[in-house]
């Protein structure tokens, strides 16, 4: 339903003042798909036009969906260079974007406007700009195309461990999934660890993903990530890429190694500018070049000790160690009894 937005200067121009779901609803429920036009009708049954992109916000008010889906002949929105923005996590980034030079005139009140629409909806909600000839992609299958768009999460940082809110949660995100023998206490040692010794970690509210950083020193040419933790549903729900946002934006370099069977090994060729492949395990890095200065004593780290580069740093080699000592334990002591 719709008003006169001004019958005297505008004519036929409305302004919508209700969405009957209730019949768009009932046709999806019949099998149907409802195509519908910038057109509303008023209390006399008089067809107003109505602004395309406003009547899109108040369906999906209405209606609240998993995703709204923007058609672009751009096919998604750019930066200043020129390259697409595969992902925006509102709640992280808006006043970032919003202060960029680039960001003006149409690409600016686009993410103004879904900012407001999305902050009318779950926060599961996300809005895609795609060009017309991936729609397929994005409704069936798992990458996508163009442009997404969520509130998503406020990443938090901490640079000293009474910075945590909750230091027992924090642990036991460490720990998860790498439970051992002797997990807690070496999650113990490596926060008393962290007590003496600068660094930087990046984590969600719910502790979907924890990732600590030690940032570049003396002994340490470039950033490295101690420990990366990330649930099933925090690679889904994109928390992880977000942590990553962060992290890029407080190290223009960063070095970091992988299981070669890690299940989630292509996103990280995708965030590294190359990559090491030795003995079962991968060293990522970007913002560096090949034959950096900053980099070669990285790589002879990473060929001499794998994962457990960076020694008591890596909290995964931490772990792995701890693991094997107790299960070498645990065998001897079989062997006595």
């Amino acid at each position: 339903m719709a008003d006169y937005l001004d019958k005297d200067k505008w004519q036929y121009v409305g302004k919508i003042t209700k969405v009957n779901k209730e019949a768009i609803e009932q046709s999806i429920e019949a099998g149907y798909i409802p195509v519908l036009t910038s057109m509303a009708e008023s209390e006399d049954g008089q067809l107003l036009n109505v602004n395309a992109d406003v009547a899109a916000a108040e369906l999906a008010r209405a209606l609240e969906p998993l995703k709204i889906v923007y058609l672009s002949e751009k096919g998604g929105l750019f930066n200043g260079e020129g390259d697409k923005i595969s992902h925006i996590n509102l709640d992280e980034e808006f006043d970032h974007l919003m202060a960029q030079p680039w960001c003006r005139y149409g690409t600016r009140l686009k993410i103004k406007e879904i900012k407001e629409l999305l902050d009318t909806l779950p926060r599961t909600s996300s809005v895609a700009i795609i060009h017309p000839s991936d729609l397929q992609k994005e409704l069936f299958t798992d990458s996508g195309a163009g442009t997404l768009i969520q509130r998503g999460d406020k990443i938090q940082k901490a640079t000293s461990v009474s910075d945590f809110k909750d230091l027992d949660k924090i642990k036991a995100a460490l720990i998860r999934d790498r439970e051992g023998l002797d997990a807690e206490a070496t999650v113990d040692r490596f926060i008393d660890l962290l007590r003496e010794n600068p660094f930087t970690a990046y984590y969600d509210d719910a502790l979907q993903c924890i990732a600590i950083v030690i940032p570049a020193g003396n002994n340490r040419p470039l950033a490295t990530l101690a420990t990366l933790a990330i649930t099933k549903s925090g690679w889904l729900t994109n928390v992880a890429e977000n942590v990553f946002t962060a992290i890029k934006k407080d190290h223009p370099s960063l070095a970091w190694t992988v299981n070669e069977h890690d299940e989630n090994l292509t996103w990280f060729f995708e965030k590294s500018d190359g990559s090491f492949h030795h003995n079962g395990s991968v060293l990522f890095y970007y913002g560096c070049d090949l034959r950096s200065e900053a980099l070669a004593p990285v790589y002879d780290d990473f060929v001499s000790n794998g994962r457990a580069m960076l020694g008591d740093s890596n909290l995964e080699a931490r772990l792995r160690r701890a693991a094997q000592t107790a299960n070498q334990a645990l065998r001897d002591s079989q062997v006595q009894a």
